[in-house]
């Protein structure tokens, strides 16, 4: 899920998407309720909830909960034309704001006194929400665990709990009228809640206008970062890839990109399971590495890091799951031939 929630000093982070939670109180617009909530399947509830995610507009303020830190946010979400808008504010923390319009994100960072400017898939959401694939349910046990009242809502409770140690679980209250997620709950392998979040207000007006994607912030004596992808020419030259993958992983995005801070092009390959993501960049050293630096490894609230050398490369893989998937991804990056199919081994 991109880390625009959990932005930490990496500007590399700012790429990542974060994995969000929700529980609200829902404005009375909402659509009709089903005729009968129990003909509904578990992985059907999470289908139309992505669904209402990604076609509906919405805008709220939450509670972000994430290692015993909370942060207040505001996200705007809105489909005009087929373009989608969105934007996400720290109301009480850095003062940070992310403004996308389709691929185009905009990051403004008052602490650093900077705005990266970079592209990110169009489809991507700066709050995720789980997703599912035909293959989901060969790696999560998804249930419908109960039934409840919720701010006065009739809600689903539908758990997903991985089958084996590579990915974390979640748990989430699904509005019977809307589809909207009214609480989701990321969960560690102990079914221990490592990050939730919580709407405090949540509305879905018919029309939002441009005004509310524009940023607050004064950008006066700002720098202006630029995190542009290469021509495929230039993006071609290495191919990496892992040449095995925790099962349900698949490569979904290859790019090559410029980054703020990175004397040479870094590529960038992710690696999903449908729920679960895993970023990978690969970054030449202009020196000799420091073997005794490395490999390195992190875990911070929900998210998981690991970097190691590869022929003169530093990999770091960075995501939303446990350690040890991490460490499996890094380990097994590798260059190949451009023209080889993606086509790792699980």
């Amino acid at each position: 899920m991109s880390s625009a929630l959990r932005s930490s000093g990496s500007l590399l982070s700012l790429a990542l998407a974060c994995a969000a939670a929700a529980g609200a109180a829902l404005a009375e617009e909402s659509a009709p309720a089903d005729k009968s909530r129990h003909e509904t399947a578990p992985t059907q509830w999470l289908e139309r909830m992505n669904g209402a995610l990604t076609t509906r507009n919405y805008d709220g303020t939450f509670s972000h909960w994430q290692g015993g830190r909370v942060e207040m946010l505001r996200i705007i979400h809105r489909v005009q034309d087929g373009v989608v808008s969105e934007r996400l504010v720290s109301l009480d923390g850095s003062g940070r704001e992310f403004i996308r319009t389709g691929s185009a994100l905009s990051c403004y960072l008052p602490d650093k006194r900077m705005v990266l400017v970079e592209q990110r898939p169009p489809q991507q959401s700066l709050v995720g929400f789980p997703t599912v694939n035909d293959q989901t349910e060969s790696f999560y046990d998804i249930r419908e665990v109960g039934h409840t009242r919720l701010n006065r809502h009739d809600t689903h409770v539908i758990s997903v709990s991985p089958r084996d140690e590579y990915r974390y679980g979640y748990r989430l209250w699904i509005d019977d009228a809307t589809a909207m997620p009214l609480k989701t709950q990321l969960c560690d392998p102990r079914g221990h809640v490592i990050e939730q979040i919580v709407f405090a207000s949540l509305t879905l007006p018919s029309r939002i206008p441009d005004t509310a994607f524009r940023p607050e912030v004064s950008t006066v004596g700002f720098q202006w970062l630029r995190n542009d992808p290469l021509m495929p020419t230039a993006a071609a030259r290495l191919a990496w890839n892992a040449m095995r993958l925790p099962p349900g992983f698949r490569l979904t995005v290859r790019s090559a990109q410029t980054l703020p801070g990175a004397a040479n092009p870094v590529d960038h390959i992710v690696f999903t399971d449908g729920l679960a993501s895993v970023s990978v960049f690969v970054e030449r050293q202009q020196a000799p590495p420091d073997t005794s630096q490395v490999p390195q490894s992190a875990t911070v609230g929900s998210s998981s890091a690991f970097s190691t050398v590869v022929d003169g490369h530093k990999i770091t893989a960075v995501g939303e799951v446990p350690p040890a998937t991490v460490q499996f991804i890094a380990t097994q990056v590798k260059a190949q031939d451009p023209a080889a199919p993606d086509s790792p081994r699980r």
